[in-house]
């Protein structure tokens, strides 16, 4: 049977389905099997999952994985090996559920324990480790057991394959674990701190697997926090050896890997993006993504270039990824970016890709890009990108989603010139439907585009805004559990609420639902952010003509205002003093009448303890409502 199968998937396939799996299995743990026997029967077991992903569930199916984890416990070390060189094959396909590892707790220590038998345990298990280790809760597992101590040595067998695994096994454990990380940085091997064993694993005579995990290592110790971003072995060695990755004479899927992990290297830190957009022509290297494989390739093996037409928008993936990242906070890189050849006309066939990532990757480089505020009156502007990107808000999944509308809000700003065709192109609707989304991320963004497209906007456009929205959906944000959808709701009305003719007109539409939710936030318990932003809103409904009546006549609302004129905060005194101002104004109808009772209220000798209050904002903003009184 073993060499009836070797390399002959036909065979394996046949084999499986005459039943052959339940028999090796049964007589792999038969006790009266001799070892040779049940040996035998692991190596063909091993076999048969080199084969297709249907025979790793064929195998699966039959209990293989319990089996074969029973079989480590008998002492004979070549049939622990065959085992284990079976469940490596196992557990490194995508179709085998990793959970299986972790099922008895047993097996993680007795692994641990069979390191030190030979180098082929040192290699399967490690392999085996790297490939179940896919959530926080694994990693902790493999921690706690040990892992660390028992793996640290093996970076320095004499073995490559041996190296090799046991630095994935680093990358696995240290990706987005604080605690790994912190442990690595104080590990010695061999006396050698083990980030200067990295370092040297990153060395050009050293193979690009090996300096793109070494990389990666380093990588991840540094976004978890163990290694300063300013660290010498970041700066001048993990990142320019990602870079070096990067350059055409790489296989795609070490520059598509160089590129993804650089750009997750220098996402949080702008010295880092500064640094690799001046390293060897990064950004000009990046455009040869594009253009992959070209007509004129010099790939000769046809199987490799088949394969890298298949897997050539991976490429554009990673450097639109990298792009985003680059230019995520310096006017200079982003200027670099747009100018190198046909970028924008890239991003935009790039929004409308068929594969999910790329459209994901090219929106995340175009919200990068969108925080330019010349950017978007000059490149954004030229090539009309927000066409595309309203397309792509249509029925795209939640993660797009989230991306396109924060470029989407960018591109809302006033000073942005598609502000006007965008607002054309019946967006309110658009953005509304996404205020009722479950993620609050979406809410957020939808309401936030709604709030920079009410700026200083035409009377047409904020009655639109309300009539689309609707009262009730409005007041229900304004009780939203999540503090930005709030933040961004008061930040819509005040935006709503701001020159006279239309405080006068929504106030006199919907005055008692929004002097009603006033009053609800003021009475519960928000931040001072918060409370400012709700004082500033009804400040602008003090600054219409006949809307300041909803307050005037509102004497449980003219105490709330009182009380903030006497809050421990600054910004809260400020912005009730402003409402204030506002109301007791001497130019307009009935300020005399206004003036009055407001005096009999007791505010003029509020104001008068203000105008003597140690900030200077306050008391002149004190002594200039005073002087109404005085006129």
């Amino acid at each position: 049977m073993k060499n009836a199968v070797i390399g002959n998937n036909k065979q394996k396939a046949n084999l499986i389905v005459l039943g052959a799996v339940p028999r090796l299995l049964y007589l792999l743990q038969q006790s009266s099997s001799s070892l040779e026997l049940r040996t035998e029967c692991a190596v063909v077991l091993g076999s048969l999952a080199m084969g297709t992903e249907n025979n790793i569930k064929s195998l699966v199916d039959c209990h293989i994985i319990p089996a074969l984890l029973q079989g480590l416990l008998c002492p004979d070390l070549i049939f622990i090996e065959a085992c284990l060189r079976c469940l490596r094959t196992v557990f490194i396909s995508p179709v085998t559920p990793v959970q299986l590892l972790y099922t008895d707790s047993t097996v993680i220590p007795h692994l641990m324990s069979l390191l030190s038998r030979s180098q082929r345990t040192q290699e399967y298990i490690t392999q085996i480790f790297s490939h179940c280790c896919k959530t926080p809760e694994h990693q902790t597992v493999l921690f706690n057991h040990g892992a660390i101590q028992n793996i640290a040595p093996l970076l320095i067998s004499p073995s490559y394959k041996v190296r090799m695994q046991a630095l994935k096994c680093f990358s696995v454990l240290a990706y987005e674990n604080t605690q790994v990380s912190m442990t690595l940085v104080n590990v010695l091997v061999d006396g050698e701190l083990l980030s200067q064993v990295f370092v040297r694993m990153m060395q050009r005579d050293q193979p690009i697997e090996m300096q793109l995990t070494a990389a990666k290592c380093l990588t991840y110790m540094c976004r978890a926090g163990a290694i300063r971003t300013d660290d010498s072995c970041i700066v001048l060695k993990t990142l320019p050896c990602l870079v070096r990755m990067c350059s055409k004479e790489h296989l795609l899927e070490e520059r598509v890997e160089g590129a993804e992990t650089l750009a997750y290297l220098m996402e949080p830190d702008v010295e880092l993006q500064r640094i690799a957009s001046t390293t060897d022509h990064l950004v000009a290297m990046l455009a040869d993504y594009f253009k992959y494989p070209s007509s004129v390739s010099a790939i000769t093996d046809i199987k490799r270039l088949d394969h890298d037409l298949k897997h050539a928008h991976e490429l554009r993936q990673a450097a639109f990824k990298l792009y985003a990242s680059l230019g995520s906070n310096d006017e200079d890189i982003r200027k670099k970016i747009t100018e190198t050849e046909n970028m924008m006309d890239r991003i935009v066939s790039g929004l409308s890709e068929s594969s999910i990532k790329v459209r994901l990757a090219a929106v995340r480089c175009l919200h990068s890009l969108s925080r330019s505020v010349q950017q978007l009156r000059t490149s954004f502007h030229d090539h009309a990108v927000w066409k595309p990107l309203m397309k792509l808000l249509q029925n795209a999944p939640d993660e797009v989603l989230v991306m396109a509308s924060s470029t989407l809000c960018n591109l809302l700003l006033e000073f942005s010139p598609s502000k006007e065709p965008i607002l054309e192109s019946g967006v309110i609707e658009l953005l509304c439907s996404l205020t009722q989304s479950d993620s609050p991320a979406l809410r957020v963004n939808g309401i936030w585009a709604l709030m920079n497209m009410a700026f200083q906007a035409d009377q047409k456009v904020k009655v639109e805004i309300v009539r689309c929205l609707g009262t009730e959906q409005l007041f229900r944000l304004l009780s939203d559990p999540d503090t930005n959808v709030l933040m961004k709701t008061l930040g819509l009305l005040r935006n709503l609420l701001s020159t006279r003719p239309h405080i006068d007109q929504i106030m006199s539409s919907h005055g008692k639902q929004i002097m009603q939710a006033v009053t609800l936030i003021l009475e519960a318990e928000h931040n001072i952010e918060v409370k400012e932003q709700t004082l500033c809103i009804l400040a602008n409904i003090a600054d219409g003509n006949s809307a300041k009546e909803l307050i005037m006549t509102n004497d449980d609302m003219l105490q709330k205002i009182k009380y903030y004129m006497g809050h421990s905060n600054v910004k809260l005194q400020l912005a009730a003093t402003f409402c204030i101002s506002n109301l007791i104004w001497n130019e307009e109808d009935g300020s005399q009448e206004r003036q009055d009772k407001l005096r009999e209220m007791g505010f003029v000798d509020i104001l008068h303890k203000l105008s003597q209050a140690s900030d200077p904002n306050l008391s002149d903003r004190a002594k200039t409502a005073m002087q109404q009184y005085l006129a």
